[in-house]
């Protein structure tokens, strides 16, 4: 299972950056895959994730309703597509896959994801 993340880099406060997580290496048939995020000195947070038994997603509080994660199959594709970015936003971005799907909300709430990509930079000045 190969998950690549792409798409950081450095933004102002106010702007938007969209992630791209390419998955190859496993079935796309009963699937989630969530984007978790690192700060410098702070623990592993989950923000986003989506289930492809039935496009179901989740969002963590401090970033609803300014992030929207959605899925290209065709692509084998997962994008975080980030708005109204804040400096709190910086981080270190990772993707990673649960397969099957089953209990993905409670894994994903602790990262009990099976496969992680290597990350990428979300710098949000201010």
């Amino acid at each position: 299972v190969q998950l690549v993340e792409s798409g950081g880099g450095l933004v102002q406060a106010g702007g938007s950056l969209r992630l791209s997580c390419a998955a190859s290496g496993f079935t796309f048939a009963d699937y989630a895959i969530g984007w978790f995020r690192q700060a410098p000195g702070k623990g592993r947070e989950g923000v986003s994730c989506i289930s492809s038994s039935d496009d179901s997603t989740y969002y963590a509080d401090s970033v609803k309703g300014r992030f929207t994660i959605s899925s290209d199959n065709a692509k084998n594709t997962v994008y975080l597509q980030m708005n109204s970015l804040k400096p709190e936003d910086t981080a270190v971005y990772y993707c990673a896959v649960l397969e099957p799907s089953t209990g993905w909300r409670s894994l994903f709430l602790v990262g009990g994801f099976d496969y992680w990509g290597q990350g990428t930079q979300v710098t949000v000045s201010s």
